[in-house]
């Protein structure tokens, strides 16, 4: 399973769910499967998206995985 951290940088900078998904031109459906982690595999331009939406690298986006323990 794939450990996204978009949900907890997003509200670092004070950003909701349909605020990223305006200023990343994502679907809601997407990124609420990556905000909630609820997906097995990810889109790389998607993520591409997201991250300069955030202002991070793509793998800023990606948990280690030792934070989802």
């Amino acid at each position: 399973m794939v450990r996204l951290r978009i949900k907890d940088i997003a509200e670092k900078q004070r950003l909701n769910r349909s605020q990223l998904q305006m200023r990343a031109g994502v679907t809601m459906p997407l990124l609420s499967r990556y905000w909630h982690n609820q997906t097995e595999s990810v889109n790389l331009p998607a993520l591409g998206k997201i991250a300069r939406a955030l202002g991070v690298s793509v793998r800023e986006l990606f948990a280690d995985n030792e934070e989802g323990r």
